[in-house]
């Protein structure tokens, strides 16, 4: 295996190692709903129509309701984790479905200081579009960001404004480096959300763009390949097949040997359940026959790091 500068023994560089070394132990997301729209479906401008990907209910808890309080979404998230995965010591408040920065201050204050107030709350993510913030929201993340952890995750989704406006994702790749550009500035720690595999992109056109995500101030990085979903325009419009298992891991793996070295990874892939799926017949299955988990790709991609003798930044020429 490649040495790395990571120290553990993943071929890149792991965003649980961080939190490990940060808080001495494993943190817990607990997804929270807090009942926010998006830019791109507010009613007020029902003409926007929304990404056509997007189907938030795929990728959200069942205990995640925005009819529930904050404090009771955590106190069910908690116990939801504890029954299906290892006890956390603490757990980090995940603010996740649409646009987490999308309504006026007050509402932000509210909705963060709740969650904040909960006992075993270490501390703050919030995903949210790039173009959903301004320096008086910033201004205020930055003062809890001095307080406790805090994270920002912006949706980018690609670095490519054709691709842009072909997924009606209405904004451009320039506002999302200005968001970006504008939290590393005030100390927020900083991630980028990214979709592999969207309509019009190559896997060229996809690797190329790891020397754009290199000029970032970002601490972290998702990737997430494209699913169909039920329910979004790209279900009924033409759009690529999606790659197999294989397909993917190698071209992630491509990906990781141009990425900087000191970009974190928190995620290689997405899973929704099979009734969101517009073709399950294409979903990745492990050789017994059975649905490939989300948990079970970081081993894959690691497997593969390591079957190259290679690692994340080892084609990162420093530019």
């Amino acid at each position: 295996m490649n040495l790395n500068p990571w120290g553990d023994n993943r071929p890149y560089n792991s965003y649980a190692n961080f939190f490990k070394k940060r808080f001495g132990h494993r943190l817990q997301k607990l997804c929270v709903d807090a009942g926010f729209s998006c830019p791109n479906r507010d009613p007020d401008d029902r003409s926007r129509g929304g990404c056509t990907f997007c189907n938030n209910n795929a990728f959200t808890p069942s205990y995640c309701n925005p009819s529930k309080s904050i404090t009771q979404q955590l106190d069910e998230g908690i116990l939801f984790h504890q029954r299906r995965y290892r006890k956390a010591p603490a757990y980090l408040a995940y603010f996740q479905p649409y646009s987490n920065t999308f309504a006026p201050l007050p509402h932000l204050q509210r909705v963060y200081s709740e969650a904040l107030a909960h006992p075993l709350v270490a501390g703050l993510i919030i995903s949210t579009r790039p173009d959903c913030v301004d320096d008086e929201k910033l201004d205020y993340i930055a003062s809890l960001s001095e307080k406790t952890f805090v994270a920002v995750e912006y949706g980018i989704e690609s670095c490519n404004d054709d691709t842009l406006r072909t997924i009606n994702r209405r904004h451009t790749f320039a506002t999302s480096r200005k968001a970006i550009e504008m939290t590393a500035a005030r100390g927020i720690h900083c991630g980028a959300h990214m979709i592999v595999g969207l309509p019009g992109e190559s896997p060229q056109s996809i690797l190329d763009q790891a020397s754009i995500i290199n000029t970032l101030p970002i601490d972290t990085l998702k990737l997430h390949q494209l699913q169909i979903l039920n329910g979004t325009k790209l279900c009924t419009a033409p759009h690529p097949a999606q790659m197999s298992l294989e397909e993917y891991i190698g071209l992630v793996c491509d990906f990781l040997e141009r990425l900087r070295p000191d970009i974190m990874m928190q995620r290689f892939a997405g899973e929704v359940p099979p009734p969101y799926q517009a073709e399950p017949q294409r979903a990745w299955r492990r050789t017994d026959g059975k649905h490939l988990r989300n948990q079970e790709i970081p081993a894959l991609v690691e497997a593969e790091l390591n079957r190259r003798n290679t690692h994340q930044g080892s084609k990162y020429s420093g530019q």
